[in-house]
């Protein structure tokens, strides 16, 4: 029992810190006045579902994307912690990494396709 608890303690302090710094790194770049830069998820959300950014809250999005890292790290962090081996460590967060960010990253498309905030395709291709 102890140790899970040093388990979810450390998911925490992962959360937490990895999103604060996502908050103030890249979120406050995407939103600078001057040269506002759109961060690598929002492209990929865009490019591979076809999320719709006029539909979509910007700042939520921004929101959402702080949210699914932070927890997508954490979680990897806390699978690595739990092995040994240090080439262990570094397949299996390699391949969890992938994995997990392109599985959180599809349902939060799922979430948006259900709110209706994907391009259309069948409107695109009458065009």
């Amino acid at each position: 029992m102890d140790k899970l608890i040093k388990e979810l303690i450390l998911f925490l302090i992962a959360f937490i810190i990895v999103f604060l710094l996502y908050r103030i790194i890249i979120v406050r770049r995407a939103k600078s006045k001057k040269k506002p830069k759109e961060p690598l998820e929002v492209t990929y959300l865009v490019n591979k579902y076809k999320l719709d950014l006029e539909k979509v809250s910007y700042k939520r999005l921004l929101n959402v994307i702080s949210i699914v890292s932070a927890l997508d790290i954490a979680l990897v962090v806390s699978i690595i912690v739990l092995l040994k081996s240090f080439i262990l460590e570094m397949i299996v967060g390699f391949i969890s990494t992938l994995v997990i960010i392109l599985v959180s990253y599809h349902l939060v498309y799922l979430v948006y396709k259900k709110k209706g905030m994907i391009k259309d395709e069948s409107k695109r291709n009458r065009k």
